[in-house]
């Protein structure tokens, strides 16, 4: 077991954090905020130039063959400099299924174009009770004619607003169990009946909801096996997990450098308010939360590239790790005193980032169960 990155990833790395300190400060973090669609498509077009979006996409489909551990280091810097866009959904909501359920009709048709920046994926999922659970996809696909009519109303759709397609997440027949009975489809939001309406959030990412009335999709668009769709989602889950922790540490990794930073410059009493016994060990359990989520996140990183069974891992990892981000942004805030609590601050960026990270996949008790299942407890 060796997390130590080879000389490709940390070529990787440097290429990722140095483009994304000059393409990605945070006044256009700011800017892009405020914007109607919420990403800049000149940025996109050079993030896919550089070969990002096809990081894990094999090369018979136009992508790099990169590992899914390459993804969180990419993933990581952009959680330090706060990337805005559809780069987390395509990848890890669009791509990743596609990969993993998908005909090869299919993949030739959507991997490619996902690669070269041409098309925006992500995933309707969620519903009214906004739970990773199958028991809560009440949304509707009824065959007729070839087709299948979709209706219903998802939330929290990310960046929703700009994709070209969904993944739509719906219960084709009542079976025995909750997850018996789950589909997925591929749509394209042009199809008549899809509305989408952005959500305001406290992270100011683009949320939708989105509504289906009597949305016609293909049959062939079915992504999986009718019926037998929920084991997708727990692999999206999975990985959706480490993702966003991946996003996590790195902006728990800048927030710990700017209050570092801070407090060896702001001065009170005659010297650097980092001189205070007190604040050294806010900075030292800062410090310690961030080298933990690191481990943590490399190792469910590792054992999801090499395809080791890491459901207790990631799990451990998404519980730690967005416990972690609140707390390190709070002591952040903190510590930075009134000026921390401003919007103009960097800081106060990653604080509300770390909120919202935090429900992103599951939330903690979802994924403590998952930690207690694996040692052994059963509901």
């Amino acid at each position: 077991m060796d997390f130590s990155f080879s000389e490709q990833q940390e070529m990787l790395r440097k290429i990722a954090r140095d483009f994304l300190a000059t393409e990605c400060p945070k006044d256009k973090v700011r800017e892009l905020e405020e914007s109607e669609t919420g990403y800049s498509p000149q940025l996109w077009k050079k993030i896919a130039e550089l070969g990002w979006l096809g990081l894990v996409i094999p090369e018979e489909y136009d992508g790099m063959g990169a590992s899914f551990q390459d993804l969180t280091i990419v993933l990581e810097q952009m959680g330090k400099h706060i990337f805005p866009g559809p780069f987390f959904c395509t990848t890890i909501e669009g791509s990743l299924p596609i990969l993993e359920a998908g005909t090869e009709e299919q993949k030739k048709e959507f991997l490619p174009r996902i690669a070269g920046g041409e098309s925006i994926f992500t995933m309707a999922l969620l519903e009214a009770g906004g739970v990773y659970d199958a028991s809560d996809i009440n949304t509707r696909a009824v065959a007729k004619d070839g087709s299948f009519i979709i209706n219903g109303t998802k939330l929290f759709v990310e960046m929703a607003n700009a994709a070209n397609y969904l993944i739509c997440v719906t219960r084709t027949k009542d079976g025995a169990s909750p997850e018996d009975g789950i589909s997925l489809f591929i749509v394209d939001t042009a199809t008549p009946g899809i509305k989408v309406e952005v959500i305001p959030t406290i992270g100011m990412e683009k949320l939708c909801e989105v509504r289906f009335e009597d949305v016609a999709v293909p049959a062939g668009n079915i992504l999986g096996e009718l019926d037998k769709g929920w084991s997708v989602i727990e692999t999206v889950i999975r990985k959706g997990a480490i993702a966003k922790c991946a996003e996590s540490v790195g902006g728990m990794q800048t927030s710990l450098e700017m209050t570092v930073a801070y407090t060896k410059e702001r001065v009170q009493y005659e010297r650097p308010i980092g001189a205070f016994q007190a604040l050294q060990h806010m900075m030292a359990d800062m410090y310690i939360a961030v080298e933990t989520s690191n481990n943590l996140l490399y190792e469910a990183a590792w054992m999801e590239s090499e395809g080791l069974p890491c459901a207790k891992e990631a799990a451990m990892a998404k519980v730690y790790i967005d416990k972690s981000y609140k707390e390190v942004t709070r002591l952040g805030v903190r510590l930075h005193g009134a000026i921390g609590t401003t919007r103009d601050h960097d800081v106060s960026l990653f604080y509300r980032r770390a909120k919202a990270a935090s429900t992103a996949f599951g939330g903690s008790d979802i994924h403590c169960e998952i930690v207690a299942s694996e040692i052994g407890f059963t509901k």
